[in-house]
């Protein structure tokens, strides 16, 4: 169940339209019918970071069964093969990808947004990894 949310959120987050953009604007549309059309093909590179410990076909079948969950997708549609997957990604590139990054990873706060400035800077959080610069110490963040 908590896979289909995850899908379903994925879905409701990034709308087909915009996606459907990106890939016309970078001129990525497939040209002829495919098993893994570049809308599907985008939905799964983002599905593959919500299940990065899973097999590649472990992502697809995730991602049909939660667009089938939510009524979107053909009930008699097999999972492809490992090759094909990374066929489509190919064909696919970086491109739309970038582009899409491009268009929906904006700042949420405003200027008028609550908690989200201190002293005119925007307040960010940062998890408890650190990079390391050689022969430095880490620097001390407040």
């Amino acid at each position: 169940m908590t896979d289909h949310i995850a899908i379903g959120v994925l879905s409701g987050l990034i709308h087909r339209d915009i996606v459907d953009d990106v890939i016309n604007e970078c001129g990525k549309r497939e040209k002829r019918s495919r098993l893994l059309p570049a809308h599907v093909v985008v939905y799964y590179v983002l599905a593959l970071n919500l299940f990065f410990g899973e097999a590649y076909e472990e992502v697809m079948r995730q991602l049909v069964n939660g667009l089938r969950f939510l009524g979107n997708w053909r009930q008699d549609w097999t999972v492809p093969s490992p090759s094909a997957l990374s066929q489509a990604r190919t064909r696919l590139g970086e491109a739309p990808l970038k582009l899409l990054f491009e268009r929906i990873a904006v700042p949420m706060a405003r200027a008028g947004t609550r908690g989200a400035w201190f002293r005119g800077l925007r307040v960010m959080a940062l998890d408890d990894q650190f990079q390391g610069v050689s022969g430095r110490r880490p620097a001390m963040i407040v």
